[in-house]
Protein backbone atom coordinates (compact mmCIF):
# COMPACT_ATOMS: atom_id res chain seq x y z
CA UNK A 1 0.00 0.00 0.00
CA UNK A 2 1.39 3.37 -1.01
CA UNK A 3 -0.11 6.62 0.26
CA UNK A 4 2.35 8.95 -1.52
CA UNK A 5 2.40 9.04 -5.32
CA UNK A 6 5.22 11.51 -6.01
CA UNK A 7 7.74 10.06 -8.53
CA UNK A 8 10.67 10.75 -6.20
CA UNK A 9 9.01 8.69 -3.45
CA UNK A 10 7.84 5.85 -5.70
CA UNK A 11 11.37 5.54 -7.12
CA UNK A 12 12.71 5.33 -3.55
CA UNK A 13 10.22 2.56 -2.70
CA UNK A 14 11.11 0.65 -5.89
CA UNK A 15 14.83 0.82 -5.07
CA UNK A 16 14.28 -0.28 -1.46
CA UNK A 17 12.17 -3.19 -2.71
CA UNK A 18 15.03 -4.28 -5.00
CA UNK A 19 17.52 -3.93 -2.15
CA UNK A 20 15.39 -6.09 0.16
CA UNK A 21 14.70 -8.59 -2.67
CA UNK A 22 18.42 -9.21 -2.98
CA UNK A 23 18.37 -10.30 0.71
CA UNK A 24 21.94 -9.13 1.25
CA UNK A 25 21.77 -9.13 5.05
CA UNK A 26 21.19 -6.34 7.52
CA UNK A 27 24.56 -4.50 7.21
CA UNK A 28 24.14 -4.16 3.45
CA UNK A 29 20.50 -3.12 3.78
CA UNK A 30 21.45 -0.45 6.34
CA UNK A 31 24.28 0.85 4.17
CA UNK A 32 22.34 0.81 0.89
CA UNK A 33 19.12 1.98 2.52
CA UNK A 34 20.95 4.89 4.20
CA UNK A 35 22.25 6.10 0.83
CA UNK A 36 18.80 5.85 -0.74
CA UNK A 37 17.12 7.59 2.21
CA UNK A 38 19.70 10.42 2.14
CA UNK A 39 18.92 10.91 -1.54
CA UNK A 40 15.16 11.02 -0.84
CA UNK A 41 15.39 13.53 2.02
CA UNK A 42 17.77 15.77 0.06
CA UNK A 43 14.61 17.09 -1.65
CA UNK A 44 11.63 18.49 0.20
CA UNK A 45 9.07 18.51 -2.61
CA UNK A 46 7.43 15.09 -2.35
CA UNK A 47 5.77 14.75 1.10
CA UNK A 48 2.08 15.75 0.99
CA UNK A 49 0.91 18.15 3.69
CA UNK A 50 -1.48 15.47 5.01
CA UNK A 51 1.59 13.51 6.21
CA UNK A 52 3.45 16.57 7.52
CA UNK A 53 0.92 17.94 10.02
CA UNK A 54 1.78 17.93 13.71
CA UNK A 55 -0.63 17.35 16.56
CA UNK A 56 -0.15 19.63 19.59
CA UNK A 57 -1.02 16.67 21.86
CA UNK A 58 1.89 14.47 20.73
CA UNK A 59 4.04 13.34 17.84
CA UNK A 60 2.36 11.70 14.85
CA UNK A 61 3.36 8.62 12.87
CA UNK A 62 1.95 8.51 9.33
CA UNK A 63 2.18 5.41 7.16
CA UNK A 64 3.54 6.35 3.73
CA UNK A 65 4.12 2.86 2.31
CA UNK A 66 4.06 -0.74 3.46
CA UNK A 67 5.53 -3.54 1.37
CA UNK A 68 2.80 -6.05 0.34
CA UNK A 69 4.77 -8.79 2.15
CA UNK A 70 5.41 -6.48 5.13
CA UNK A 71 9.18 -6.74 4.70
CA UNK A 72 9.53 -2.98 5.14
CA UNK A 73 7.51 0.15 5.78
CA UNK A 74 8.10 3.87 5.30
CA UNK A 75 6.69 6.30 7.84
CA UNK A 76 6.81 10.05 8.42
CA UNK A 77 7.15 11.19 12.03
CA UNK A 78 6.08 14.75 12.76
CA UNK A 79 7.36 16.24 16.01
CA UNK A 80 5.80 19.45 17.28
CA UNK A 81 7.97 21.94 19.19
CA UNK A 82 9.32 20.30 22.34
CA UNK A 83 7.68 16.91 21.68
CA UNK A 84 9.55 13.73 22.55
CA UNK A 85 9.09 9.99 22.67
CA UNK A 86 9.52 7.70 25.64
CA UNK A 87 12.50 5.33 25.65
CA UNK A 88 11.52 2.57 23.22
CA UNK A 89 12.80 -0.22 21.01
CA UNK A 90 11.99 -1.31 17.45
CA UNK A 91 12.89 -5.04 17.37
CA UNK A 92 13.74 -4.69 13.64
CA UNK A 93 16.32 -2.71 11.66
CA UNK A 94 15.44 0.89 11.00
CA UNK A 95 16.73 4.04 9.35
CA UNK A 96 15.74 7.55 10.39
CA UNK A 97 16.35 10.49 8.05
CA UNK A 98 15.51 14.07 8.96
CA UNK A 99 13.59 15.82 6.19
CA UNK A 100 12.85 19.10 8.02
CA UNK A 101 14.30 20.57 11.19
CA UNK A 102 16.45 18.50 13.55
CA UNK A 103 16.02 15.90 16.25
CA UNK A 104 17.88 14.54 19.23
CA UNK A 105 18.34 10.80 19.55
CA UNK A 106 19.40 9.60 22.98
CA UNK A 107 20.61 5.99 23.06
CA UNK A 108 20.31 3.85 26.19
CA UNK A 109 21.93 0.63 27.41
CA UNK A 110 20.66 -1.87 29.95
CA UNK A 111 22.70 -2.39 33.12
CA UNK A 112 23.19 -5.79 34.83
CA UNK A 113 20.44 -4.89 37.34
CA UNK A 114 18.00 -4.23 34.47
CA UNK A 115 18.00 -0.45 34.75
CA UNK A 116 18.77 1.81 31.79
CA UNK A 117 21.43 4.49 31.49
CA UNK A 118 22.24 6.94 28.72
CA UNK A 119 24.81 5.62 26.25
CA UNK A 120 26.76 8.83 25.76
CA UNK A 121 25.36 12.25 24.96
CA UNK A 122 22.32 12.76 22.71
CA UNK A 123 23.06 12.79 18.99
CA UNK A 124 21.79 15.82 17.08
CA UNK A 125 20.39 14.52 13.80
CA UNK A 126 20.22 17.44 11.39
CA UNK A 127 18.23 17.91 8.22
CA UNK A 128 19.60 15.56 5.55
CA UNK A 129 21.23 13.17 8.06
CA UNK A 130 20.39 9.50 8.56
CA UNK A 131 20.75 7.36 11.71
CA UNK A 132 20.35 3.58 12.05
CA UNK A 133 18.81 1.39 14.77
CA UNK A 134 18.64 -2.37 15.13
CA UNK A 135 18.80 -5.01 17.83
CA UNK A 136 22.27 -5.78 16.40
CA UNK A 137 23.70 -2.24 16.64
CA UNK A 138 21.61 -0.58 19.35
CA UNK A 139 17.85 -0.52 19.61
CA UNK A 140 16.93 1.51 22.70
CA UNK A 141 16.51 5.25 22.31
CA UNK A 142 14.32 8.26 22.93
CA UNK A 143 13.77 10.93 20.27
CA UNK A 144 12.86 14.59 20.65
CA UNK A 145 12.39 17.61 18.44
CA UNK A 146 15.54 19.72 18.78
CA UNK A 147 13.57 22.82 17.80
CA UNK A 148 11.39 24.78 20.22
CA UNK A 149 9.72 27.03 17.65
CA UNK A 150 8.60 24.71 14.83
CA UNK A 151 7.97 21.07 13.90
CA UNK A 152 10.61 18.64 12.71
CA UNK A 153 9.84 15.80 10.31
CA UNK A 154 11.77 12.57 9.90
CA UNK A 155 11.26 9.77 7.42
CA UNK A 156 11.67 6.28 8.88
CA UNK A 157 12.33 3.06 6.99
CA UNK A 158 11.79 -0.12 9.01
CA UNK A 159 12.38 -3.81 8.32
CA UNK A 160 8.71 -4.72 8.95
CA UNK A 161 5.28 -3.12 9.03
CA UNK A 162 6.28 -1.18 12.15
CA UNK A 163 2.68 -0.27 12.98
CA UNK A 164 1.99 -3.97 13.69
CA UNK A 165 5.19 -4.88 15.56
CA UNK A 166 5.03 -5.64 19.30
CA UNK A 167 7.57 -3.29 20.88
CA UNK A 168 8.32 -1.92 24.32
CA UNK A 169 8.49 1.37 26.18
CA UNK A 170 11.10 1.43 28.97
CA UNK A 171 11.44 3.22 32.28
CA UNK A 172 14.89 4.07 33.64
CA UNK A 173 14.38 1.52 36.45
CA UNK A 174 13.96 -1.21 33.80
CA UNK A 175 10.18 -1.40 33.87
CA UNK A 176 8.57 -2.07 30.49
CA UNK A 177 5.22 -1.76 28.80
CA UNK A 178 4.51 -3.60 25.55
CA UNK A 179 2.72 -1.75 22.76
CA UNK A 180 1.77 -1.84 19.09
CA UNK A 181 1.96 1.66 17.65
CA UNK A 182 -0.45 1.62 14.72
CA UNK A 183 -0.48 4.78 12.58
CA UNK A 184 -1.99 8.23 12.95
CA UNK A 185 -3.55 7.95 9.48
CA UNK A 186 -5.12 4.50 9.96
CA UNK A 187 -7.93 3.06 12.01
CA UNK A 188 -5.41 1.33 14.26
CA UNK A 189 -3.99 3.35 17.12
CA UNK A 190 -1.45 2.61 19.83
CA UNK A 191 -2.39 -0.42 21.90
CA UNK A 192 -0.67 -1.10 25.21
CA UNK A 193 -0.48 -4.79 25.94
CA UNK A 194 1.14 -4.95 29.39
Amino acid sequence: MTNVRHPRFTTFVDLIERLVDDAPGEPTILEGGSALLRKLIAHDDWLPEAYATHDPKGYTQYLLHVDPRERFSVVSFVWGPGQKSPIHNHTVWGLIGVLRGSEYSQAYVRQPDGSLVEAGPPVLVREGSVEAVSPNIGDLHAVSNALTDRPSISIHLYGADIGKVRRSIFQLDGGTKTFISGYSNASTTTKYIS
